[in-house]
């Protein structure tokens, strides 16, 4: 397969509400926070993996279009979600990748930042699961990253010869629409992981070989 050129978008994701990705919660004691977030080992700063946008857009997308069966991804190289993030070895062969995506960083210069030792450029929010049966609460303590925290992130899209860039690049937009209107990491049902995209000015950009 003859690599045609890389299209890479460059933007900003500026949470809404409140993001909870988990993390580890073995360096916390007695007091600290039930839930942690995932953070960079280096910086500790907190950080969305990559393949939880991926495996996100990819969700949806599969529902968008209906291919999820059983709740498994599609296994079908020949459709636009198999076409865009490959397949492995199922039933109809497996397919390479057409998409990259980054690990999103936070930007300190543009996020808000707790002063507190223990949440560094975190919060926590304390939450009530009810047992309906027994009648009685079970307060637990969520670490998430606040609302107004902005994330950069960087897509890669491969196009080899052969490819409809084109449609590629569609299932690309309407993966990142589907992401807007839903949201990312945990406890979503409950208002937290919704998210803005900002693309900087150009981007798509394009790098052909």
């Amino acid at each position: 397969m003859k690599l045609v050129k890389k299209i890479k978008y460059t933007g900003e994701l500026t949470l809404m509400t409140g993001l909870h990705v988990g993390g580890t919660n073995t360096s916390l004691g007695i007091g600290g926070v039930d839930s942690a977030i995932v953070r960079n080992p280096i910086d500790n700063l907190p950080y969305i993996p990559g393949s939880s946008i991926k495996g996100k857009m990819r969700s949806l997308l599969e529902m968008k279009f209906g291919y999820t069966v059983d709740g498994k991804p599609t296994d079908d190289p020949n459709n636009e979600v198999g076409r865009l993030f490959g397949t492995t070895n199922g039933s109809k062969g497996g397919s390479r990748s057409r998409i990259i995506v980054r690990d999103a960083f936070l930007n300190k210069e543009k996020s808000p930042r707790f002063e507190n030792a223990d949440l560094y450029y975190a919060e926590s929010k304390t939450e009530n699961a009810i047992d309906r049966i027994k009648v009685r609460s079970n307060p637990r303590t969520i670490e998430r990253v606040p609302a107004g925290a902005v994330f950069d992130i960087n897509f890669i899209l491969d196009v080899y010869e052969g490819d409809n860039e084109d449609e590629l690049k569609k299932t690309v937009d309407l993966g990142i629409r589907l992401l807007e209107d839903d949201y990312l990491g945990g406890n979503g049902s409950r208002g937290y992981g919704q998210g803005k995209i900002n693309w900087i000015e150009g981007t798509p950009t394009e790098v052909k070989f």
